[in-house]
């Protein structure tokens, strides 16, 4: 009888992954080496990207690095040629490269509004159609779309119009796709909570983490290995069945655990 980890391997597969240099991407990055995938790391950064290739090497495995703005769509073409140069082949992307800090929204222009919809949807719709024609060409004629969404896509909350919107459509635009695509590739999200990066270190104050903490049902911040095993998960064989789904890694929350001002308070 087959053992069932191996279920949860990605031998043999190529993976691409934006936002690699840091955070939540570089955990994906390194947890799916570890699990036997080869990477395609994209980001601004070279130097955190090759942080990020050293570890993933480190564990016997390739990577690439490809220093993309996914803002720019002649850099995400680029992306996937050098990728398809190096490995012939491409089997799972993640769209992680996205966010949007919280701003009222009477202070937040139309500009700025389009800015946040484009850097979390568009970029990801692009470099999906970019990568999908490869993915049923490949060896198994399958593949694994993970897109990295957020709690704020489905709670609403004072001073997250920008980024909440955009998130909410990137969870909409994933299960469309996932439908349009079954059944040769896969689409699902995750629906990330508060989880303790770089990007949200420069908010907190220890005031701020322990309402956060308490707001939280599973009493603590979510940690990237949280989100990184929850896309092996989606990505690997072990998920064959689910596509279109949202997959929330939050610690059970029900609202945001930021408290915001309202416009008239």
């Amino acid at each position: 009888m087959p053992n069932l980890f191996d279920q949860f391997r990605l031998d043999g597969q190529v993976a691409v992954v934006t936002g690699a240099g840091r955070g939540i991407g570089a955990a994906i990055a390194r947890t799916f080496a570890e699990a036997g995938a080869d990477l395609v790391l994209a980001a601004r950064t070279p130097e955190q990207l090759e942080e990020t290739a050293e570890h993933v090497r480190s564990l016997g495995r390739k990577a690439v690095v490809i220093p993309t703005d996914v803002m720019k769509n002649d850099q995400l073409e680029n992306l996937v040629t050098m990728a398809l140069e190096q490995f012939s082949t491409l089997d799972i992307l993640v769209n992680n490269a996205g966010g949007y800090p919280p701003k009222p929204a009477l202070h937040t222009t139309p500009e700025e509004f389009d800015r946040a919809f484009h850097f979390n949807v568009t970029t990801a719709f692009a470099l999906t159609r970019l990568c999908v024609p490869h993915m049923v060409a490949n060896k198994s004629g399958q593949g694994s779309i993970i897109n990295i969404s957020s709690v704020a896509g489905h709670k609403p909350s004072s001073c997250f119009a920008a980024y909440g919107t955009a998130k909410s459509a990137l969870s909409w635009l994933t299960r469309e796709l996932a439908e349009e695509f079954a059944p040769r590739v896969r689409v699902n999200a995750i629906a990330v909570g508060s989880t303790r990066t770089e990007a949200l270190n420069t908010v907190l104050t220890p005031e701020i983490e322990q309402t956060m903490v308490e707001l939280t049902p599973m009493g603590r911040l979510g940690e990237v290995q949280d989100i990184a095993l929850g896309a092996l998960y989606l990505a690997s064989p072990a998920a064959s069945y689910i596509t279109g789904d949202i997959l929330n890694i939050n610690g059970g929350m029900n609202r945001l655990n930021m408290e915001m001002p309202r416009a008239f308070d």
